[in-house]
Parts: structure tokens; C-alpha cells; sequence
């Protein structure tokens, strides 16, 4: 499964992942692979992104930089203000308002 965060600056995260939770505005759910087509808006909260092997780039807040990786299994948490998710075919997208 792929993701791509976006903000309206800047992408933040894109590559493999086995699982993200997010903050629907009726509460937190978690995709994973093969999960229905959904779209939701989204509360302030955390989204957690759990990375799978390959390689993806994520925005790192302690440097301000974006970063590639291929570490599996990790966890990669972003406080969000608010959004969208789009999930289709094994491709998630989250368009977010800005990092809290």
C-alpha cells in the first residue's frame, strides 16, 4: 500500500506503508491493505504511519528536511490540525492543514 501526506506547503511523507491511523472526524480509524474506498475528513490529532520495506521520504521535524528511508516497521507520527483521507486501490491520500 502507498501513501502521499501532503500540506498545503509541502509533501511530508510518500512510499510503501503497511498501516496509518487517523483522526475521522467520528474517530480514529486505521487502513490497511486491500480497505474499502473511503473518504473522511479529519480532526486535529495524530496520524501514525507504520513504513513497510522499500524505500519512502518523510518530512523530519527535528531537522525541518525532507529524508529517505527504508527502515520497515516504523513508526512515523505527525500532530495534524486537521484534513482528508482518500483511500482506492491500495493508495491512500491525506491531505492535511498544517503541522501542529
Amino acid at each position: 500500500m502507498n501513501i502521499t501526506v501532503l500540506t498545503p506547503d509541502r509533501k511530508i511523507f510518500s512510499g510503501a506503508i503497511s498501516s496509518v491511523k487517523v483522526p475521522g472526524t467520528d474517530g480514529e480509524f486505521q487502513v490497511l491493505k486491500n480497505h474499502a474506498p473511503i473518504v473522511s475528513s479529519l480532526d486535529a490529532g495524530y496520524i501514525t504511519i507504520t513504513t513497510e520495506s522499500g524505500e519512502y521520504r518523510f518530512f523530519n521535524e527535528e531537522t525541518g528536511a525532507l529524508e529517505t528511508a527504508s527502515e520497515a516497521g516504523r513508526k512515523i507520527r505527525y500532530a495534524i490540525k486537521g484534513g482528508f483521507v482518500e483511500v482506492l486501490n491500495n493508495e491512500v491520500s491525506l491531505l492535511v492543514t498544517g503541522l501542529s
